[in-house]
């Protein structure tokens, strides 16, 4: 059994006016992605849940066969810190952070702060903030670590009490339902929320007010901080505030994905939470350049496959068009994708016959600009699969695959089932 699992972060879509009415998936010329559809099957998934916009982290676990309940998932938070290495206890609270562009009245202008952000303006605003914020609790310390562009992971620890993860988030975009971030409707109008607790307890009520400390002192000192200055200066949008969510307090616990499974599976995850999430399932990571060096994944998925039963490879592209409301940009990076990686990969592979599953963690709407609960279309491909109609992969073949609708939990369960048939 050989597998190629590829995950296009954010790419299911609906028609969009700039593309006459299209998909980005519709409108892209995708000949690799088309040749793969037309030698296999498809149908939708619903990653989650029904009615659930996801978040990355949870949407990821699901379509890896993990499908938490009853608030057994620990929060992006913690899956985030495990992902950048931060020191990381039970008992501690860690959060999912967003540098932001805010104005006078705490109104949101952006939640990405423009996403152009060096990593040395992200270091010299957390150092800032580390050396600076004074808790009225002394007790109370605070970690700090910038990941990639507009992202950050904040970790709070209490060295005598635990922290409750029964918070809300300050964040007005994301809510949190039994710890599964959920995506909220986007807005034009949206204001920084204050944190509650949402136990009668002293460790949810004292979280609450550390996150509260937190984010109106971080306020008050990017106000005039030099980076923001010159943000300004250079017609940047300033990271004069901090958005949080997904709280968790405890490291989470669950079978290694290759007992699972009862293969060998390995991976290829370029952001902080798939790093974590890889981490948790025990998943070996390999190095395989940034995050657009679509030909070095094809290559570094190709010569691993020769080693491991399946290769599991999360492309993120596709999303942060869908964030931006970009439809042509999305559009232009599936076919870059289409090109530069699954073209690619059909050079590189050296194995024989071996499976290509190809699906989404969640869609990212452009006319929505954020995750959307409508399903994502998954494609099985290879010489053991029984072929349907299918001749594109897009949106519109999906809905009339072979496959159905499944649920994102059962996606490699099935998968695995058609091919050992």
């Amino acid at each position: 059994m050989k597998i190629i699992y590829v995950l296009l972060d954010g790419i299911g879509d609906l028609p969009h006016s700039s593309l006459n009415d299209l998909t980005p998936l519709d409108a892209a010329y995708t000949p690799n992605m088309d040749s793969l559809a037309r030698n296999g099957c498809m149908g939708q998934v619903i990653t989650v849940g029904k009615g659930i916009a996801p978040q990355s982290d949870i949407a990821v676990f699901n379509m890896l066969g993990y499908n938490f309940k009853n608030g057994d998932y620990v929060g992006r938070g913690v899956i985030e810190s495990i992902g950048c290495n931060i020191d990381f206890r039970n008992g501690d609270l860690a959060l999912r952070g967003n540098f932001a562009t805010i104005d006078n009245n705490l109104q949101i202008i952006d939640r990405r702060a423009g996403r152009i952000i060096d990593k040395d303006e992200a270091q010299s605003i957390c150092k800032t903030l580390r050396e600076r914020i004074k808790f009225s609790d002394k007790d109370v310390t605070v970690a700090l670590e910038p990941t990639i562009g507009h992202r950050l992971t904040i970790r709070f620890r209490h060295d005598k009490i635990t922290l409750s993860d029964k918070i809300t988030n300050t964040d007005p975009a994301y809510d949190k339902v039994d710890g599964i971030g959920i995506a909220k409707q986007a807005t034009t109008n949206m204001h920084i929320e204050r944190s509650n607790a949402q136990e009668d307890t002293e460790s949810a009520k004292t979280a609450s007010k550390i996150l509260n400390e937190f984010t109106e002192q971080s306020i008050e000192l990017l106000k005039d901080h030099p980076i923001n200055k010159a943000r300004m200066l250079s017609g940047k949008k300033t990271m004069n505030a901090i958005l949080a969510r997904d709280s968790g307090n405890r490291y989470p616990q669950v079978e290694p994905i290759s007992e699972k499974y009862g293969i060998n599976i390995a991976c290829i995850v370029d952001m902080p939470v798939e790093i974590g999430i890889s981490k948790v399932l025990k998943m070996n990571a390999f190095e395989a350049g940034d995050i657009t060096d679509y030909e070095k994944k094809a290559n570094v998925a190709s010569k691993v496959l020769e080693k491991y039963d399946a290769i599991y490879v999360h492309i993120k592209g596709p999303d942060e068009f869908g964030h931006d409301g970009d439809a042509k940009g999305k559009m232009e990076n599936i076919e870059e994708i289409d090109k530069r990686f699954f073209g690619s990969l059909a050079h590189e592979l050296k194995v024989k016959e071996p499976t290509i599953i190809i699906s989404g963690d969640h869609s990212t709407p452009c006319i929505r600009k954020g995750h959307s609960d409508d399903p994502v279309p998954i494609l099985i491909s290879g010489h053991k699969i029984t072929k349907d109609e299918s001749t594109r992969f897009t949106e519109g073949c999906a809905s009339r695959g072979r496959m159905g609708v499944l649920m994102g939990a059962d996606v490699l369960t099935t998968a695995i089932n058609i091919i050992n048939k």
